[in-house]
């Protein structure tokens, strides 16, 4: 599409658009920020006129993160679908950073939750179509993270499945392919409580965009719709429809395709697609997409893919028009302000304030990458009471090869949980104690993306003779010269990306330093930039910049960044722990435009 065609695009749409809505309400987006691609949203009166959204989780667990709201404004975390290694034991075994779970999509039918989703390895030869291992989850109690069900499992060659259910009560499964036989969307009858499958018939072949997917179809006025997107999940991401009277088709295209999408605008909201319509209590037409916040430089995006919301008008018999995505945007009326939801996580928007205190659990949004080994993350342990023990893993972050190297190579996984990075600007810090004996063990912060996309801040035992940098605002003379040989702590930053990351900066930990406890903290006091920083704990004005590193490191993929703790040997013998307290995440603005 051309620049001007997308300007076009964009004024014909704001005009049937403000027909339509009248502007009111106001709502900022993102809705939920952070890593949370590929939305799916109900409306479920039968649950307390509740709205609730899920979304992708690729290799974090717990996955597949529910959030719900009353007023389409304050989120909060209910809990996940994944909850359980048994309910798919398989994410253990994923490798590649695009791996694990893509596009679930959320339905409500028969007084039951319904979640239809695929598992995918991203190892295997795009041939291999065990690479994609397509699953229902299913649970009468979203509030309830124990009544969602071990996976079933149904066969498909693709990806982006969903469920339907038609007028006479038969139950489909829509999904999309677009590799070597695509691209295509498919469709066949389905028994969602054993997966048993009927034939799979292609309905529609999407406009002609790249990779098809995300198919969702609503029943509407006589109408079979499909909303699907296209064209990557990049720059030309788009949101397309077709209808038909048949539920098989054939499907005619809409004649103002794209419907939505923010190609070939300066918008700072780019990718926009891989969308989801739902409605209000009042009738009133939404809808949910992903987007991420780079602007169309495509560079600094560190939250990956976030989940955004615009109203949709719908007239009987008529395509929907879809308002555009933008930071600050109107609809219709909204529901009236409540935040009186159950759910065991926060709001979306709070920050952190965890003291780790004796019989407390992990706050229910902190996630790992892949299953933890559950004896490596201790809460208030008898020898030091209101810290997180971290044992420290075989595997670092990287997992010593880039990729998840399997249970040859560490059957405890990798030492490390975080939350999710929700705020363009935040301060996150840590205060570690850590008592390292042997050569390589590790603990510290880190901005994480993906095992190859990660900027790390740590303490770690190294040689003397390792330094690279004095260690910043101290007197290398004044401090004295260790032993070349000697093992000492040092604070290290590295990365790895597929981008030019700064270069490791080891500087040896100052000697009136080593006895205590150190803050580690990660700042973005900017869009692009993090500052990554170190000083004694309690000793704010003695607080040391070790490096500031672009976040362009970890804007790259499907997910988003991570800001957490690590324990790691780096391949060693070591079993030193770290003991992590007064965890803070302080969240300071919101870029929209």
């Amino acid at each position: 599409m051309s620049l001007t065609t997308g300007l076009l695009l964009c004024l014909a749409v704001c005009v049937r658009t403000a027909l339509g809505h009248g502007g009111n309400s106001s709502f900022a987006n993102p809705i939920l920020p952070g890593f949370h691609p590929d939305p799916s949203c109900i409306f479920v009166p039968e649950w307390d006129d509740t709205f609730f959204c899920a979304s992708s989780s690729f290799n974090a667990f717990p996955g597949i993160p529910i959030h719900a709201s009353k007023d389409l404004q304050n989120w909060k975390l209910t809990g996940h679908v994944l909850n359980r290694r048994e309910q798919l034991p398989r994410l253990a075994e994923t490798n590649r950073s695009t791996s694990g779970i893509w596009a679930p999509t959320l339905r409500f039918n028969n007084n039951t939750f319904w979640l239809v989703t695929t598992l995918v390895d991203d190892d295997r030869p795009q041939a291999d179509f065990s690479r994609w291992d397509n699953i229902i989850f299913k649970g009468k109690d979203p509030y309830n993270q124990a009544s969602w069900s071990n996976a079933i499992h149904f066969s498909f060659t693709g990806y982006d499945t969903e469920p339907f259910w038609d007028v006479d009560g038969k139950a489909y499964i829509t999904g999309a392919h677009a590799w070597q036989v695509g691209p295509y969307i498919q469709q066949a009858e389905a028994n969602l409580d054993t997966g048993e499958l009927g034939e799979w018939q292609i309905i529609w072949n999407g406009t002609g965009g790249m990779a098809p997917e995300g198919p969702h179809i609503y029943h509407k006025d006589g109408w079979y719709y499909i909303l699907a997107a296209e064209g990557g999940t990049g720059l030309d991401h788009m949101v397309t429809m077709a209808r038909s009277k048949n539920l098989t088709g054939p499907y005619v295209s809409n004649p103002s395709n794209p419907v939505l999408t923010n190609a070939n605008t300066t918008n700072l909201f780019q990718t926009v697609g891989h969308a989801d319509l739902f409605q209000d209590k009042s009738g009133s037409w939404w809808g949910v997409a992903l987007s991420t916040r780079s602007g169309p430089n495509y560079i600094n995006y560190p939250m990956g893919r976030e989940t955004v919301m615009t109203a949709v008008s719908w007239p009987k018999g008529e395509w929907p028009t879809f308002s555009p995505i933008n930071g600050e945007s109107n609809g219709w009326a909204m529901p009236h302000a409540a935040k009186d939801i159950r759910g065991i996580g926060p709001f979306i928007t709070e920050g952190d304030d965890v003291a780790f205190t004796a019989n407390t659990t992990l706050p229910a949004h902190f996630t790992h990458w892949r299953y933890p080994h559950p004896s490596s993350f201790t809460i208030s342990p008898p020898e030091k009471p209101n810290t997180l023990r971290l044992t420290p893993s075989f595997l670092n972050l990287t997992a010593l090869n880039g990729n998840y190297a399997g249970p040859q190579h560490g059957p405890d996984g990798q030492t490390f949980v975080g939350r999710r990075q929700q705020d363009t600007l935040f301060t996150f810090s840590v205060d570690l104690s850590f008592a390292p004996i042997a050569l390589d063990e590790e603990a510290g912060v880190t901005a994480f993306l993906t095992q190859n996309h990660h900027l790390d801040l740590g303490i770690v035992l190294l040689p003397a003779s390792a330094s690279t940098a004095t260690f910043p605002g101290t007197n290398a003379t004044a401090e004295g010269a260790d032993a070349p040989a000697a093992l000492i702590p040092q604070v290290r930053f590295r990365g790895a990306s597929y981008v030019p990351v700064p270069a490791p900066v080891i500087a040896p930990l100052p000697r009136a330093w080593r006895a205590g406890p150190l803050t580690l903290e990660i700042k973005a006091a900017n869009g692009t930039h993090y500052s990554f920083s170190v000083g004694p704990a309690g000793r704010r004005s003695e607080m040391r910049t070790v490096l500031v590193a672009s976040n362009d490191a970890v804007s790259w993929g499907f997910t988003g960044t991570i800001l957490g703790v690590y324990a790691t040997t780096n391949g060693g013998k070591g079993s030193a722990p770290g003991y992590f307290s007064k965890w803070r995440y302080t969240p300071q603005g919101q870029f929209r435009n």
